[in-house]
């Protein structure tokens, strides 16, 4: 699942006011897309685990001309040792600076949204007011599902409160980090599992049933059969989330599930990639060999599925 920004801005009497979005939860080094990893049939898994549907379509804005001379440029700086090969580590490395890159953007963008009074440093109230000042004003009375979002609060203050360390009320750079990204650190570890619990979590028990763990992900409209990829998650969930074998996930199977830290999903996507474009089967990629599979890396975390390529080289 992916993590989506947080909330967006509307205009409402003239006056820009910040609406809370109703966010996706957050795992943890989770896998990287919703979609099956299946080349065969596109390269789906590449583009949306990064950059989520509507981003991933940033590289059709260029020719394939123009996206093989930028991919080019970007070969060049993955290949550190400058031997003319890409290896394993210099591609994992380079994904992982493409995504430390992307949280940082993330953070320093909404970073200017909160921190009003340019201080420097973004308060619990400041945050509260600037998300949902208007509508507390009106107790949510503009707002359809009041319940939900009044629960939306309750939930970014928790958040906030955990990523606020030293509980002064007053977040970092660095806890604004952890506010926004969970995911990325220890210590918010249990504030992601309880998200992800209440999300899914339906009739308010604490526990995730099977028929709650399959509603998340799927719901069939006008009598659609259940496709062959359900089955396999009531099996996962039986056979493999459910450890203790009561029919439900209570939060230590949670975070079984969601916070898996053995899978490194970043190296398997640097493996993968390499696999598919070594055709001597050299364990290493060469320019040639990229550029002839340069689909696949516009729409890979190599090049932060195509967003990269439309980016000037020193901006990388």
């Amino acid at each position: 699942m992916l993590l989506q920004s947080l909330p967006y801005l509307i205009l409402i009497l003239g006056v820009v006011v910040a609406v809370p979005a109703k966010e996706k939860r957050v795992h943890r080094h989770s896998d990287l897309s919703d979609h099956a990893h299946d080349d065969s049939t596109g390269f789906h898994y590449d583009h949306e685990a990064f950059l989520g549907k509507e981003e991933a379509k940033t590289f059709d804005q260029l020719t394939p001309e123009e996206s093989k001379d930028k991919l080019g440029k970007i070969v060049d700086r993955i290949d550190t040792d400058k031997d003319g090969f890409v290896s394993h580590g210099e591609l994992h490395q380079w994904i992982k600076h493409r995504q430390r890159r992307y949280i940082e953007e993330n953070v320093l963008k909404h970073w200017k949204e909160y921190d009003q009074n340019k201080d420097g440093k973004i308060g619990w109230e400041e945050y509260k007011n600037t998300t949902y000042g208007y509508y507390l004003d009106e107790e949510f009375d503009d707002v359809d599902d009041k319940a939900s979002y009044k629960a939306m609060l309750t939930r970014d203050e928790r958040r906030f409160r955990t990523a606020d360390r030293d509980g002064d009320g007053i977040a970092t750079k660095d806890e604004f980090t952890a506010f926004l990204h969970p995911e990325e650190y220890d210590h918010m570890k249990a504030v992601v599992i309880q998200e992800t619990v209440e999300d899914i979590d339906k009739n308010g028990d604490g526990k995730i049933t099977l028929d709650e763990y399959i509603g998340d992900m799927f719901t069939p409209e006008n009598g659609e059969s259940e496709p062959d990829w359900v089955l396999t998650e009531k099996t996962h969930f039986t056979e493999f989330r459910d450890t203790n074998k009561d029919g439900f996930l209570d939060n230590h199977e949670v975070a079984q599930w969601i916070l898996p830290g053995e899978i490194d999903h970043t190296d398997n996507e640097a493996k993968h990639l390499i696999h598919e474009t070594d055709t001597d089967k050299d364990d290493k990629i060469t320019k040639k060999e990229i550029l002839a599979n340069w689909n696949m890396f516009v729409g890979s975390q190599a090049t932060n599925y195509g967003e990269d390529l439309t980016r000037r080289h020193d901006e990388l």
